[in-house]
Protein backbone atom coordinates (compact mmCIF):
# COMPACT_ATOMS: atom_id res chain seq x y z
CA UNK A 1 0.00 0.00 0.00
CA UNK A 2 1.31 3.20 -0.83
CA UNK A 3 2.10 5.46 1.71
CA UNK A 4 1.22 8.35 0.60
CA UNK A 5 -2.37 7.38 0.02
CA UNK A 6 -2.35 6.27 3.72
CA UNK A 7 -1.23 9.20 5.30
CA UNK A 8 -3.37 11.14 2.91
CA UNK A 9 -6.53 9.30 4.15
CA UNK A 10 -5.78 9.69 8.20
CA UNK A 11 -4.98 13.19 7.16
CA UNK A 12 -8.90 13.36 5.88
CA UNK A 13 -10.08 11.19 8.90
CA UNK A 14 -8.73 13.52 11.42
CA UNK A 15 -9.43 16.76 9.73
CA UNK A 16 -12.37 17.21 12.47
CA UNK A 17 -9.52 17.74 14.98
CA UNK A 18 -8.34 20.74 13.00
CA UNK A 19 -12.03 22.17 12.58
CA UNK A 20 -12.36 21.99 16.28
CA UNK A 21 -9.08 23.64 17.35
CA UNK A 22 -9.86 26.56 14.60
CA UNK A 23 -13.26 26.85 16.70
CA UNK A 24 -11.52 26.79 20.02
CA UNK A 25 -8.82 29.68 19.18
CA UNK A 26 -11.56 31.52 17.71
CA UNK A 27 -13.72 31.09 20.73
CA UNK A 28 -10.96 32.16 22.78
CA UNK A 29 -10.16 35.36 20.76
CA UNK A 30 -6.24 34.30 20.15
CA UNK A 31 -6.19 36.07 17.03
CA UNK A 32 -7.90 39.43 18.61
CA UNK A 33 -4.87 39.85 21.46
CA UNK A 34 -2.56 39.58 18.79
CA UNK A 35 -3.04 42.74 16.94
CA UNK A 36 -0.54 44.40 18.47
CA UNK A 37 2.09 41.93 18.09
CA UNK A 38 3.51 39.01 19.48
CA UNK A 39 2.93 37.75 22.81
CA UNK A 40 4.56 34.49 24.95
CA UNK A 41 1.52 31.67 25.27
CA UNK A 42 1.65 32.48 29.23
CA UNK A 43 0.29 35.97 28.18
CA UNK A 44 -2.04 34.77 26.34
CA UNK A 45 -2.69 32.24 28.44
CA UNK A 46 -3.91 35.19 31.19
CA UNK A 47 -5.72 37.09 28.13
CA UNK A 48 -7.91 34.41 27.33
CA UNK A 49 -8.87 32.82 30.88
CA UNK A 50 -6.81 29.61 29.43
CA UNK A 51 -4.74 26.72 30.86
CA UNK A 52 -1.11 28.03 29.65
CA UNK A 53 -0.06 24.00 28.85
CA UNK A 54 -3.28 23.49 26.99
CA UNK A 55 -2.95 26.52 25.03
CA UNK A 56 0.69 26.22 24.06
CA UNK A 57 -0.46 22.55 22.96
CA UNK A 58 -3.20 23.57 20.76
CA UNK A 59 -1.40 26.91 18.96
CA UNK A 60 1.84 24.40 18.12
CA UNK A 61 -0.74 22.06 16.20
CA UNK A 62 -2.47 25.16 14.65
CA UNK A 63 1.30 26.77 13.85
CA UNK A 64 1.71 23.28 12.11
CA UNK A 65 -1.26 23.73 9.28
CA UNK A 66 -0.07 27.40 8.98
CA UNK A 67 -2.74 28.87 11.30
CA UNK A 68 -0.59 31.16 13.84
CA UNK A 69 3.53 31.35 14.26
CA UNK A 70 6.21 30.59 17.11
CA UNK A 71 9.30 33.20 16.20
CA UNK A 72 12.55 32.58 17.73
CA UNK A 73 12.09 34.91 20.65
CA UNK A 74 9.10 32.33 21.96
CA UNK A 75 6.13 34.71 20.89
CA UNK A 76 3.30 33.35 18.75
CA UNK A 77 2.18 35.87 15.69
CA UNK A 78 -0.12 35.48 13.26
CA UNK A 79 0.27 34.29 10.01
CA UNK A 80 -2.04 35.58 6.87
CA UNK A 81 -4.41 32.43 7.81
CA UNK A 82 -4.50 33.44 11.45
CA UNK A 83 -5.59 36.90 10.82
CA UNK A 84 -9.00 35.76 9.30
CA UNK A 85 -9.72 34.93 12.85
CA UNK A 86 -9.06 38.34 13.78
CA UNK A 87 -13.00 40.20 14.56
CA UNK A 88 -12.16 42.95 12.64
CA UNK A 89 -10.73 41.60 9.57
CA UNK A 90 -11.93 42.65 6.39
CA UNK A 91 -12.98 39.12 5.61
CA UNK A 92 -13.30 37.60 9.11
CA UNK A 93 -14.48 34.04 9.44
CA UNK A 94 -14.07 33.86 13.44
CA UNK A 95 -18.07 33.99 13.54
CA UNK A 96 -18.47 31.16 10.90
CA UNK A 97 -15.30 29.18 13.41
CA UNK A 98 -17.07 29.81 16.28
CA UNK A 99 -21.07 29.10 14.79
CA UNK A 100 -19.54 25.33 13.81
CA UNK A 101 -17.28 24.84 17.45
CA UNK A 102 -20.71 25.78 18.97
CA UNK A 103 -22.65 23.16 16.75
CA UNK A 104 -20.38 20.07 16.44
CA UNK A 105 -22.99 18.33 18.57
CA UNK A 106 -24.58 17.66 15.60
CA UNK A 107 -21.52 15.63 13.70
CA UNK A 108 -22.32 12.29 16.04
CA UNK A 109 -25.69 11.97 14.54
CA UNK A 110 -24.76 12.49 11.38
CA UNK A 111 -25.26 8.14 11.03
CA UNK A 112 -28.68 8.45 11.90
CA UNK A 113 -29.31 11.35 9.79
CA UNK A 114 -28.01 9.27 6.85
CA UNK A 115 -30.12 6.31 7.62
CA UNK A 116 -33.22 7.79 8.41
CA UNK A 117 -33.17 10.91 6.80
CA UNK A 118 -34.21 13.29 10.43
CA UNK A 119 -31.83 15.97 10.73
CA UNK A 120 -28.57 15.79 12.64
CA UNK A 121 -29.14 18.90 14.32
CA UNK A 122 -32.92 18.52 15.22
CA UNK A 123 -31.81 14.73 16.53
CA UNK A 124 -28.82 16.73 18.86
CA UNK A 125 -30.56 19.65 20.20
CA UNK A 126 -34.53 18.81 19.97
CA UNK A 127 -35.74 20.60 17.94
CA UNK A 128 -35.04 22.70 13.96
CA UNK A 129 -32.20 25.22 14.15
CA UNK A 130 -34.09 28.38 13.35
CA UNK A 131 -36.57 27.34 16.34
CA UNK A 132 -33.83 26.47 18.26
CA UNK A 133 -31.88 30.17 17.72
CA UNK A 134 -34.86 31.56 18.84
CA UNK A 135 -34.05 30.61 22.23
CA UNK A 136 -30.54 31.47 22.65
CA UNK A 137 -29.65 34.84 21.96
CA UNK A 138 -26.10 34.42 21.79
CA UNK A 139 -25.76 31.79 19.21
CA UNK A 140 -28.11 33.61 17.18
CA UNK A 141 -25.73 36.50 16.81
CA UNK A 142 -22.80 34.74 15.93
CA UNK A 143 -25.10 32.75 13.82
CA UNK A 144 -26.30 35.70 11.76
CA UNK A 145 -22.71 36.96 12.01
CA UNK A 146 -21.44 33.63 10.58
CA UNK A 147 -23.90 34.17 7.47
CA UNK A 148 -22.13 37.64 6.84
CA UNK A 149 -18.56 36.05 7.13
CA UNK A 150 -19.43 33.16 5.07
CA UNK A 151 -21.35 34.84 2.54
CA UNK A 152 -20.87 38.64 2.42
CA UNK A 153 -18.32 38.57 -0.42
CA UNK A 154 -20.84 37.12 -2.57
CA UNK A 155 -22.89 40.23 -3.10
CA UNK A 156 -20.49 42.30 -5.01
CA UNK A 157 -20.19 39.56 -7.30
CA UNK A 158 -23.48 38.67 -7.59
CA UNK A 159 -23.88 42.65 -8.83
CA UNK A 160 -21.05 42.04 -11.27
CA UNK A 161 -22.20 39.24 -12.79
CA UNK A 162 -26.51 40.15 -13.21
CA UNK A 163 -27.99 43.06 -14.49
CA UNK A 164 -30.80 44.02 -12.47
CA UNK A 165 -31.59 46.83 -15.68
CA UNK A 166 -35.48 46.62 -16.03
CA UNK A 167 -36.43 45.85 -12.28
CA UNK A 168 -38.50 48.91 -10.79
CA UNK A 169 -39.17 47.28 -7.76
CA UNK A 170 -36.93 44.21 -6.14
CA UNK A 171 -38.55 42.23 -3.00
CA UNK A 172 -35.56 40.51 -0.97
CA UNK A 173 -37.73 37.45 0.58
CA UNK A 174 -36.00 36.72 3.63
CA UNK A 175 -33.80 39.71 4.39
CA UNK A 176 -32.06 38.78 7.24
CA UNK A 177 -30.07 42.05 8.17
CA UNK A 178 -30.78 43.77 4.46
CA UNK A 179 -27.41 44.67 3.50
CA UNK A 180 -27.63 42.73 0.19
CA UNK A 181 -30.59 45.11 -0.08
CA UNK A 182 -28.57 48.25 0.88
CA UNK A 183 -25.68 47.18 -1.50
CA UNK A 184 -28.47 46.64 -4.20
CA UNK A 185 -29.90 50.25 -4.00
CA UNK A 186 -26.53 51.69 -4.06
CA UNK A 187 -25.37 50.01 -7.66
CA UNK A 188 -29.25 51.58 -9.22
CA UNK A 189 -30.19 54.14 -8.23
CA UNK A 190 -33.58 53.96 -10.12
CA UNK A 191 -34.37 50.66 -7.85
CA UNK A 192 -37.07 50.36 -4.75
CA UNK A 193 -36.99 47.54 -2.59
CA UNK A 194 -39.58 45.26 -0.22
CA UNK A 195 -37.80 43.98 2.58
CA UNK A 196 -39.61 40.72 3.10
CA UNK A 197 -38.64 38.60 6.92
CA UNK A 198 -40.29 37.90 10.39
CA UNK A 199 -41.03 40.93 12.72
CA UNK A 200 -38.44 40.16 15.08
CA UNK A 201 -36.00 40.35 12.71
CA UNK A 202 -36.69 43.33 10.61
CA UNK A 203 -36.49 45.47 14.59
CA UNK A 204 -33.24 44.47 13.15
CA UNK A 205 -33.14 45.53 9.79
CA UNK A 206 -34.97 48.76 9.81
CA UNK A 207 -32.21 50.00 11.79
CA UNK A 208 -29.87 49.31 8.88
CA UNK A 209 -32.14 50.82 6.35
CA UNK A 210 -32.09 53.85 8.23
CA UNK A 211 -28.57 54.23 8.71
CA UNK A 212 -28.10 53.53 5.39
CA UNK A 213 -30.66 56.38 4.01
CA UNK A 214 -32.73 54.39 2.37
CA UNK A 215 -36.18 54.71 4.63
CA UNK A 216 -37.22 56.11 1.28
CA UNK A 217 -36.75 53.81 -1.13
CA UNK A 218 -37.70 50.75 1.04
CA UNK A 219 -40.83 49.13 2.20
CA UNK A 220 -40.60 46.45 5.31
CA UNK A 221 -43.29 43.82 5.14
CA UNK A 222 -43.30 41.03 7.76
CA UNK A 223 -44.77 37.41 7.53
CA UNK A 224 -44.40 33.63 6.98
CA UNK A 225 -42.80 32.93 3.55
CA UNK A 226 -44.66 29.89 3.72
CA UNK A 227 -48.33 31.60 4.42
CA UNK A 228 -47.90 34.65 1.59
CA UNK A 229 -45.60 36.96 0.11
CA UNK A 230 -46.22 40.47 -0.42
CA UNK A 231 -47.60 41.77 -3.73
CA UNK A 232 -45.66 44.56 -5.39
CA UNK A 233 -42.71 43.80 -6.56
CA UNK A 234 -41.66 42.76 -9.87
CA UNK A 235 -38.54 40.88 -8.91
CA UNK A 236 -38.48 38.75 -6.42
CA UNK A 237 -35.22 37.67 -4.93
CA UNK A 238 -33.90 35.31 -2.22
CA UNK A 239 -30.44 34.65 -1.75
CA UNK A 240 -29.88 31.65 0.98
CA UNK A 241 -33.26 31.00 1.49
CA UNK A 242 -34.13 27.53 -0.74
CA UNK A 243 -31.13 25.92 0.40
CA UNK A 244 -32.52 25.76 3.91
CA UNK A 245 -35.54 23.50 3.01
CA UNK A 246 -36.80 21.08 1.60
CA UNK A 247 -38.35 20.57 -1.79
CA UNK A 248 -42.06 20.46 -0.94
CA UNK A 249 -41.13 23.81 1.30
CA UNK A 250 -39.15 25.22 -1.43
CA UNK A 251 -41.96 24.42 -3.64
CA UNK A 252 -44.27 25.99 -1.44
CA UNK A 253 -42.77 29.16 -1.28
CA UNK A 254 -42.48 29.30 -4.90
CA UNK A 255 -46.08 28.87 -5.06
CA UNK A 256 -46.72 32.20 -2.69
CA UNK A 257 -44.47 34.09 -5.35
CA UNK A 258 -45.94 32.56 -7.88
CA UNK A 259 -49.90 34.36 -6.74
CA UNK A 260 -48.44 37.86 -6.74
CA UNK A 261 -45.69 37.96 -9.32
CA UNK A 262 -46.88 39.83 -12.35
CA UNK A 263 -46.75 38.11 -15.95
CA UNK A 264 -43.18 39.78 -16.63
CA UNK A 265 -41.81 39.15 -13.42
CA UNK A 266 -38.57 37.50 -12.59
CA UNK A 267 -37.34 35.01 -9.38
CA UNK A 268 -34.00 35.48 -8.81
CA UNK A 269 -32.53 32.11 -6.90
CA UNK A 270 -29.05 32.97 -5.67
CA UNK A 271 -27.27 29.89 -4.48
CA UNK A 272 -24.66 27.82 -5.57
CA UNK A 273 -25.64 25.21 -8.05
CA UNK A 274 -24.10 21.81 -7.63
CA UNK A 275 -22.03 20.72 -11.00
CA UNK A 276 -23.06 17.25 -11.66
CA UNK A 277 -20.13 14.50 -12.24
CA UNK A 278 -17.28 13.84 -9.52
CA UNK A 279 -15.00 16.82 -9.60
CA UNK A 280 -14.56 18.64 -6.15
CA UNK A 281 -16.80 21.79 -5.78
CA UNK A 282 -17.45 24.01 -2.79
CA UNK A 283 -21.15 23.55 -3.36
CA UNK A 284 -21.22 19.91 -2.42
CA UNK A 285 -19.56 20.68 0.67
CA UNK A 286 -21.79 23.44 2.29
CA UNK A 287 -24.57 20.34 0.63
CA UNK A 288 -23.55 18.43 3.55
CA UNK A 289 -23.74 21.52 6.23
CA UNK A 290 -27.40 21.61 4.73
CA UNK A 291 -28.33 18.38 5.50
CA UNK A 292 -26.83 18.30 9.06
CA UNK A 293 -28.21 22.18 10.43
CA UNK A 294 -31.15 22.92 8.80
CA UNK A 295 -32.39 19.95 6.82
CA UNK A 296 -31.99 21.58 3.41
CA UNK A 297 -30.09 21.02 0.43
CA UNK A 298 -27.92 22.75 -2.48
CA UNK A 299 -29.56 21.88 -6.05
CA UNK A 300 -28.26 20.86 -8.96
CA UNK A 301 -30.03 22.79 -12.25
CA UNK A 302 -31.88 20.00 -13.19
CA UNK A 303 -33.31 19.81 -9.30
CA UNK A 304 -33.91 23.51 -9.99
CA UNK A 305 -35.56 23.01 -12.95
CA UNK A 306 -38.24 20.33 -11.77
CA UNK A 307 -38.62 22.33 -8.72
CA UNK A 308 -39.75 25.54 -10.50
CA UNK A 309 -41.93 23.95 -12.48
CA UNK A 310 -44.08 22.33 -9.79
CA UNK A 311 -44.39 25.86 -8.84
CA UNK A 312 -45.23 27.47 -12.14
CA UNK A 313 -41.76 28.93 -13.52
CA UNK A 314 -39.62 28.11 -16.23
CA UNK A 315 -36.14 28.19 -15.83
CA UNK A 316 -34.95 31.26 -18.09
CA UNK A 317 -30.62 31.34 -17.24
CA UNK A 318 -28.64 30.47 -14.88
CA UNK A 319 -25.77 33.38 -14.49
CA UNK A 320 -22.05 32.36 -12.66
CA UNK A 321 -20.26 34.26 -10.90
CA UNK A 322 -16.83 35.16 -9.53
CA UNK A 323 -17.95 33.15 -6.10
CA UNK A 324 -19.37 30.28 -4.68
CA UNK A 325 -23.10 31.02 -6.03
CA UNK A 326 -24.85 31.69 -9.42
CA UNK A 327 -27.75 33.42 -10.06
CA UNK A 328 -31.06 31.40 -11.69
CA UNK A 329 -33.51 33.81 -13.20
CA UNK A 330 -36.87 32.16 -13.51
CA UNK A 331 -40.29 33.49 -14.90
CA UNK A 332 -43.82 33.00 -14.38
CA UNK A 333 -45.35 30.49 -16.94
Amino acid sequence: MDPMLIEQMMRMMTGGVVAQTLSVAAELGVADQLTGGGKSTRELAALVGANEEMLHRLLRFLASVGIFRLDSAGLWQLTAMAGLLQSDAPHSVRAGARMLGRMSATYPHMVENVRTGKCAYSLAFGKPIFEDLIDKPADAAIFDAAMNSFHGGETNAVLDAYSYDGVRVLADIGCGAGAVMMATLRRYSGLRGMLFDQAHVLERTAGIVAAAGMGDRCELHSGSFFEEIPAGADAYSMRHILHDWTDDLCVRILRNIRKVIPADGRVLIIEAVVPEGNEPSMSKLFDMFMMIFPDGKERTEAEYRKMLAEAGFTLHSVTPTDSAVSVVDARPV
